[in-house]
């Protein structure tokens, strides 16, 4: 390796020598470096293991965030994947979900400074799930699995560590919730009876991709009794209903006994965005009732007016995951209206450069 390539693989971050892994997991707390478990102290060496398998540099910048002067290089983000207890291969898949996360549209640094106390939602589609076993099944939001818990915790790091998103300083979530360790999923493609997410997002199939969201906890769409496509679609669209929203993406994560449901039917996704957009509505004068507006801003007018809670039915991302016993779906609300965007990117490759 020549001096200058060697000058580039130099990492910059401070070196701290300590006695023994039990003292390092301590100072890391008390640094407020840590999510609250204990980290695995991140060496040199490993450090730069994980960014030979993901081939960047340590200078490398992934991303910006202009609000808060903040930059994302390669080396901070390996760092933090280290902590979170990430394997080197799955590198790829973090650094392709921050490039996503720092697209102007996903609004970073809204998303990761609101009361409202939204998370990041990471969708794994493509070969990288068998070879990470990322879980797309059983218990796909639980513990269990390292990839989704490691992965989704490297995530949620990288946001405290580099971009300051320190809880009660610039993170100002209410309640936050559990999401905010680790929000990490696969879609379960074997079980999809339709394109896989990834590729109705314009990344072809046998690439990798990952596809981040700014969403609430999921919330339960409970139907053991669905018995039929229309029934099912009710079930969802009475869960949207349970709360007031602005419009915004919405993810719709439907477990093997309801797609088995839709697919005898003969269901597309289109069909099934449609229906739940007819359904997902109420009259604009109840919306603003709920929403606490006063009286005299609502008219009488508003009573003829629908209020959709999908501005478009395009606006529902449909995910296939989960146990293959239970009927429990889940629909995930948005954050803030249309203020963040879902953005999809291929891993370890550019399918859009010129």
């Amino acid at each position: 390796m020549d001096t200058q390539t060697e000058a580039a693989w130099t990492l910059t971050s401070r070196h701290i020598e300590l006695a023994n892994p039990s003292e390092a997991i301590e100072f890391y707390y008390q640094q407020g470096w840590s999510d609250g478990l204990p980290v695995v102290p991140p060496t040199p060496a490993r450090v730069r293991e994980f960014l030979e398998y993901s081939g960047n540099f340590p200078g490398d910048i992934l991303g910006v965030i202009p609000a808060r002067n903040r930059v994302i290089t390669a080396e901070k983000v390996a760092i933090n994947a280290v902590m979170a207890g990430c394997l080197p291969n799955y590198m790829p898949v973090i650094v392709a979900a921050i490039e996503a996360m720092c697209q102007e549209h996903f609004n970073l640094h809204g998303i990761s400074a609101t009361t409202g106390g939204t998370a990041p939602l990471l969708i794994v589609n493509g070969p990288a799930v068998q070879q990470l076993n990322i879980n797309g099944g059983v218990n796909c939001f639980g513990p269990g699995v390292r990839a989704n818990a490691t992965i989704g915790r490297a995530i949620r790091l990288i946001l405290m560590n580099v971009c300051g998103s320190i809880p009660g300083v610039i993170d100002k979530a209410c309640i936050g919730h559990p999401g905010k360790y680790s929000y990490c999923i696969a879609e379960d493609e074997a079980g999809n009876p339709w394109e896989p997410l990834s590729v109705e997002r314009g990344v072809p199939a046998e690439i990798s991709a990952v596809t981040v969201f700014a969403g609430e906890a999921p919330h339960f769409v409970n139907s053991q009794l669905g018995g039929t496509g229309e029934r099912l679609i009710g079930s969802i669209a009475n869960t949207m209903l349970g709360t007031v929203y602005l419009g915004g993406n919405w993810v719709l994560v439907l477990c093997p006994e309801h797609v088995t449901i839709f697919k005898k039917e003969g269901w597309t996704k289109a069909q099934i965005r449609e229906a739940v957009y007819e359904r997902a509505e109420r009259p604009l004068s109840e919306f603003k009732r709920i929403a606490g507006h006063p009286d005299s801003a609502i008219s009488a007018e508003d009573a003829g007016v629908a209020y959709h809670y999908l501005q478009t039915p395009e606006d529902l991302l449909i995910v296939t995951a989960g146990g293959k016993a239970g009927g429990f779906s889940a629909v995930i609300p948005p954050w803030a209206a249309a203020d963040s965007r879902p953005v999809t990117r291929a891993v370890g490759v550019c399918i859009d450069c010129d």
